[in-house]
């Protein structure tokens, strides 16, 4: 053996000694077909909660054993001395079932095998566009519009996206704020197509994941399609010539004017902040800020800063930010359930890396395991029993024990603090609203510096801030951590249809209603990325569902581009009817639950944000476009 070959060997294990035990056993079945090691003993224990079980509950000498047949089934495979066959969907779900020992249903096999890229999602299209002057117009850029941009270059249809910022990547682009990052396990947080080998932490940070899409971006070639610095006003479609009239300005405030075949909304649900309507806000003489607008010359050390709002952002960066400043004062609008997850401040070893890049779909099986623990698994449990005694404190046997568990999770994360348990403990269903991942939240809360007040706030004073309660609490600096508006979809454009309607007078100020989220009648040739009741509320990554609302727009593209149809706009009675079933199934779940606000729910109560379908649901539905659902015109 030459020394460099010795020294691959020796990387090889390094990779393998700090691998997760459930995934190499993957592989290893996957490399060989053996099936034993689907067995005991060397089948893996059931992970206890969210803990990623890198051990597998199995003795060392087996584990030992596994390593030791996957360093020989990789060296082999490296050596082309291993044919390997492609598992079949139906095995696909087999294998992972035994790794993740509970069963899964067999029909997600052909879904599973486009997670683990053994088929592909992406969808080329073949037909040429029938007109040379036939263009498809992207808004943003961001996660969703560079997936579009994706398949639109590898299919040659011309497109140009108008991206109102200076680079790529949407929210992650515009949120910077300390403490930013994922709460969906990286692994997860990438495109199907794009899987990511060398993340740095289970759970990234914000440059990490911006430079992700930077990275996808470029790889994909579409950049020098992106017109940067537009912000797009409106869109007007012209039933006559069969076009989209776009209209944006630039920062200068130079007007332009864009006509595109096929428009696509790219502008996602998270890119619009929502600044709370207070008294005095223009009056305050320090610094104020939105999270999701953060300066970085903000110098926070040493300095009281008043933080309202407690949601995810909040969560983020009042532990990044404790230390240094001189007080924190945390206006509480509502408590939430957080999440514990071991991996969340856990970075990923160089050995694991390793694994990442030697051993053959180490990343594929680990990225379908998280698939699986942060997905549907989770979806039946969200189901309302109606016979359930306790309502309005849970909604069914399983989210009572959810409600117990991290109940006493809260306890022990307060310590000797339990006086702030009153404050920090929620009393509807876990849930109900969008649960957060720990930060170290509660232990931050414990701290002599860090305040947290229930009363609301009343109004904004040159110096501070004043509670319903009469109190003042100085600020240098204020930051709101209140979020995005998020039900009103596609705002602040303009967007006019067949009928001149525009999409607001359509949806009212918060209402919006889209077949699969993704088709407005009314508004010909539109496709809209993560539209209403597209945000899978139980779990996994906006990027799954992105994925499939993209195939099945593209279907609808490919319609036009071949000539079949000058306008594809889906019937009225196909989208009443797909509503009215998303409404049905909202009542027996628990976002419909009435026990706090939140904003899954517009003002009349129905849920606009969230989708109640399982992913395995959701992906059937938009497999397939369906011309006769459509009024199609040549």
């Amino acid at each position: 053996m030459t020394a460099e070959n010795n020294s691959g060997c020796d990387l090889l294990d390094d990779a393998l000694r700090d691998a997760n035990i459930p995934t190499l056993i993957a592989v290893l079945v996957h490399l060989t077909g053996d099936d034993k090691w689907l067995r005991a003993p060397y089948a893996p224990k059931r992970a206890r909660g969210l803990d990623d079980n890198d051990d597998g509950g199995l003795p060392d000498e087996i584990q030992t054993e596994i390593r030791m047949a996957l360093r020989c089934a990789v060296t082999e495979y490296d050596a082309g001395l291993l044919t390997t066959t492609a598992p079949s969907a139906e095995r696909v779900t087999e294998i992972l079932s035994a790794v993740l020992h509970e069963q899964v249903p067999v029909e997600y096999g052909p879904l599973l095998s486009e997670e683990l890229g053994i088929t592909s999602r992406s969808v080329a299209l073949t037909a040429q566009p029938a007109e040379s002057g036939f263009s498809v117009g992207v808004i943003g850029a961001g996660m969703s519009g560079i997936a579009a941009a994706r398949e639109l270059q590898a299919s040659g249809i011309r497109y140009e996206i108008l991206e109102k910022n200076d680079g790529v990547g949407g929210t992650w682009f515009e949120n910077f704020y300390p403490g930013c990052g994922v709460d969906t396990p990286s692994s997860l947080y990438s495109y199907s197509f794009a899987p990511k080998s060398d993340w740095s932490r289970y759970f990234a940070k914000r440059n990490e994941v911006s430079e992700y899409f930077e990275d996808t971006a470029e790889t994909a070639q579409i950049l020098d399609n992106v017109v940067f610095g537009v912000e797009v006003t409106s869109a007007t479609w012209d039933d006559d010539n069969r076009i989209w009239t776009v209209i944006g300005r630039t920062r200068s405030g130079e007007r332009i004017e864009r006509t595109y075949s096929v428009l696509i909304s790219a502008v996602g649900q998270v890119n619009r902040p929502s600044i709370p309507e207070l008294d005095g806000i223009d009056t305050f003489q320090g610094v104020a800020v939105h999270t999701a607008a953060w300066d970085t010359s903000i110098d926070v050390t040493g300095k009281n800063v008043v933080v309202i709002g407690t949601g995810a952002s909040s969560m983020q960066l009042v532990p990044a930010i404790a230390d240094a400043v001189g007080s924190v004062t945390i206006f509480q609008r509502s408590k939430h359930w957080v999440l514990p997850h071991p991996n969340y401040q856990r970075p990923i070893t160089d050995e694991v890396k390793l694994a990442n890049d030697l051993i053959p779909y180490y990343t594929r099986w680990y990225r379908l395991r998280a698939f699986w623990n942060f997905g549907d698994r989770l979806h039946d449990s969200l189901q309302i029993d109606p016979d359930w005694p306790h309502s309005d404190r849970s909604i069914n046997k399983t989210n009572e024990s959810h409600r117990v568990f991290l109940t006493e999770y809260i306890k022990q994360q307060l310590g000797e603090r339990q006086d702030l348990l009153d404050v920090t403990l929620p009393t509807y269903p876990p849930y109900t609203k969008r649960p957060l991942i720990d930060n170290g939240w509660y232990a931050t809360l414990t701290r002599s510096n860090v305040h947290i007040v229930e009363s609301s706030v009343t109004r904004v004073t040159e110096t501070g801030v004043v509670d319903s309660d009469g109190n003042e609490h100085p600020a240098d600096i204020l930051v709101y951590a209140t979020g995005f508006k998020i039900q009103q979809f596609l705002y602040p454009m303009e967007v006019r249809g067949r009928s001149g309607r525009s999409l607001r007078e359509t949806w009212g100020p918060d209402d919006a209603r889209a077949y699969l989220g993704v088709t407005v009648p009314d508004f010909p040739n539109l496709f809209i990325l993560n539209g209403p009741n597209t945000f899978a509320g139980h779990g996994g990554s906006a990027i799954l569902a992105t994925e499939f609302q993209l195939r099945y727009a593209l279907q609808g593209i490919e319609r036009i581009a071949s000539g079949a149809a000058a306008s594809v706009e889906v019937r009225q009675e196909v989208c009443d009817d797909y509503n009215s079933k998303i409404d049905a199934m909202m009542d027996a779940m628990i976002w419909s639950h009435r026990g706090t606000e939140t904003y899954f729910r517009n003002s009349a109560g129905r849920v606009v944000v969230n989708s109640p379908w399982k992913y395995i649901d959701y992906w059937r539905w938009t497999l397939e476009y369906k011309s006769s659902e459509y009024i199609e015109k040549g």
